[in-house]
């Protein structure tokens, strides 16, 4: 299984502002720490915002920060939301299913099994399990989170 980059740069927008929860970043800052396009990031961040997950503001001094709290963000919840659809083979998918052994097919309960328990797993962890290492990922993503308020 494979998560698209949509959900991987939504994940990443939160683990930054999840590493200084109390400061506001943009999305240039966010989209040079990790190398990433700037452009791609602004869909990320529309819907991160539209879903409630961030509260965003436009102009001069504007930015992005959490809405929530990193203990209240909960991982396995906003993949679920940003994943499209979790169709790991074509049978989970009824409307274009063409497989002839489908309803016969015994793989489809513990494709299923291994989805939920990959749900259920990420359902365990918040975003402030993800940002326990601030100081290691501050690092690899060059930010100072000296000159940053504790949150």
């Amino acid at each position: 299984m494979q998560l698209t980059v949509y959900t991987d740069y939504s994940l990443r927008v939160l683990i930054y502002l999840g590493m200084r929860p109390q400061q506001q970043a943009t999305i240039t800052e966010i989209a040079e720490s990790y190398g990433i396009s700037r452009n791609h990031l602004v869909k990320v961040v529309h819907n991160l915002s539209n879903m409630g997950y961030i509260n965003t503001s436009r102009g001069r001094g504007g930015g992005m920060i959490l809405a929530f709290t990193p203990k209240e963000i909960n991982i396995g919840e906003v993949v679920q939301k940003t994943e499209p659809n979790f169709v790991l083979v074509e049978c989970f998918d009824k409307e274009n299913n063409t497989c002839p052994i489908a309803p016969g097919c015994a793989l489809i309960k513990a494709l299923k099994a291994a989805k939920s328990s990959f749900l259920d797993v990420l359902n365990q962890y918040t975003l402030a399990d993800v940002v326990a290492n601030a100081d290691q990922l501050a690092g690899l993503l060059k930010v100072d989170l000296k000159t940053l308020p504790k949150g």
